[in-house]
């Protein structure tokens, strides 16, 4: 290794990409298990505030609302501000509201400042993939799937047997306690060590776009969050669902004519970004269906305790995680066409045949299937749809495509539990074998988009 020249500043340790990675997988993997940590404790919460379960549930559905807040605005924040300074200020503002959570004096507080972990959460996603394919060219992002899976698979997984394990030999305080040295030190790493770089210019503030795309979402993630739980006809259920519909159609009929939209529509007339994000919506659907219902079939008909529940549909991780290995060397040979296609037919296979096994192994082993399979193609995807979305649009396009996602994973948990509410009679397994089997066709219709992938991986750039 080659010193430094004298009177050239040695370069930190972890710097340039380095640091990208670093920060990246710290930020994301805060993001993604809180997600999905609070689930076991919700009981201990409402007790510690002397408050019914139903209104804890509050804490689980102001995140999501927050996280829906934040995605429509990041591409333009990371566009006017910088995306190395917008992921940082995203990431200390998550890392501060984690210890206002934990010191929460009542359940009122716990939800306003879940809700503005939400909002900081929803900037982090999309604003941490920009930062992460700006460092790496589009034939070096299959590489990139080992991190990106930690984050968007393993913490989400991870969440429940670990929030289970702190509230009972803890307390639930350190659900959000466990975020704070965590996010410190990531915050203190990406200072010395992320690089700014010149942004695309922003343009002006889409102000009605603002006004009608993020009421919307917000309006129609508390629909879809409280509607199992409330009932989909009851009055804030209902009037939240229709007017969160009815202000995103007037945003998208708004943002197709914007000249300079807050989230750019237009992109998804890409033949590959489009189909890479519609696939997005509906697996992110069955997937977060299939963990919705699984866990009910295991609990509700078989007899199974809350942990034996979650330890069930944690293989899914294992599986995931092996995934990525599986896509680093499988896409640049096949190219996602080949790749994605017989993946997406063969997870809707596995995603059906769930609610008919019994041996509880062989529901652990179907779940990693699920992971192996579904999440090769669902890696395959990514990469691929933003394999020729240049770098100006990057931030534009990663918040969209992450709304999409982000959507298709509330629908598919809301698709699910109305079936199971409409279907369940006391029959047995038959209301969460359909619920799973509508989840199996969710995944199974997006194989026809990805007959729109490109059929061969993305190669380097030509040598000058």
């Amino acid at each position: 290794m080659t010193p430094p020249a004298v009177g050239t500043p040695a370069r930190p340790l972890l710097a340039g990409r380095v640091a990208v990675v670093v920060v990246y997988t710290a930020a994301m993997c805060m993001n993604g298990l809180d997600s999905t940590i609070v689930n076991p404790a919700l009981f201990s919460i409402a007790e510690d505030f002397g408050r019914p379960v139903s209104a804890a549930n509050a804490v689980e559905t102001a995140f999501l609302v927050g996280l829906a807040l934040g995605l429509p605005v990041a591409g333009w924040l990371g566009d006017r501000y910088g995306v190395k300074r917008v992921f940082l200020g995203s990431l200390a503002a998550f890392t501060l509201v984690s210890a206002l959570c934990a010191a929460a004096p009542g359940l009122g507080t716990l939800s306003a400042a879940r809700a503005v972990q939400g909002v900081a959460g929803g900037l982090l996603t999309p604003v941490g993939m920009t930062l992460l394919f700006r460092a790496f060219a589009p034939h070096e992002r299959a590489g990139l799937g080992r991190f990106l899976i930690v984050p968007t698979a393993l913490m989400p997984a991870l969440g429940p047997p670990l929030g289970g394990f702190l509230t009972e030999h803890l307390s639930w305080h350190w659900l959000f306690l466990v975020n704070v040295p965590i996010g410190a030190a990531a915050v203190l790493i990406g200072l010395i060590g992320l690089r700014g770089e010149e942004e695309p210019p922003a343009g002006r503030f889409d102000t009605t776009g603002f006004l009608l795309a993020t009421p919307g979402l917000g309006l129609l993630t508390y629909a879809l969050g409280f509607g199992p739980a409330h009932g989909w006809t009851s009055p804030g259920v209902a009037l939240g669902g229709l007017l969160g519909l009815a202000l995103l159609g007037a945003a998208v009929r708004h943002q197709l004519r914007a000249p300079e939209p807050l989230v750019d529509l237009r992109l998804l007339a890409d033949r590959t970004f489009g189909a890479a994000s519609w696939l997005a919506l509906l697996t992110s659907a069955g997937l977060m269906g299939a963990l919705f219902a699984l866990p009910l079939l295991v609990q509700a008909v078989r007899g199974a305790s809350a942990l034996d529940a979650g330890l069930s549909v944690f293989p899914e991780a294992i599986g995931l995680m092996a995934a990525s290995q599986v896509v680093d060397r499988l896409l640049p040979r096949l190219g996602p066409r080949r790749l994605a296609l017989p993946g997406l037919l063969l997870a809707a296979a596995v995603l059906a045949a769930l609610g008919f096994a019994e041996n509880p192994w062989a529901v652990r082993a179907l779940m990693f299937a699920v992971g192996l399979i579904l999440g090769t193609a669902v890696l395959t995807v990514q990469i691929a749809g933003f394999a020729d979305v240049p770098p100006p649009a990057m931030g534009r396009a990663m918040g969209l495509f992450t709304i999409l996602r982000t959507l298709g994973g509330a629908l598919g948990i809301a698709a699910t539990a109305a079936l199971i509410g409409a279907v369940d009679d006391g029959a047995g397994a038959g209301p969460y074998r359909l619920a799973l089997l509508l989840t199996a066709a969710l995944v199974a219709a997006g194989a026809l988009l990805a007959l729109r992938l490109p059929a061969e991986a993305p190669g380097p750039p030509p040598e000058d």
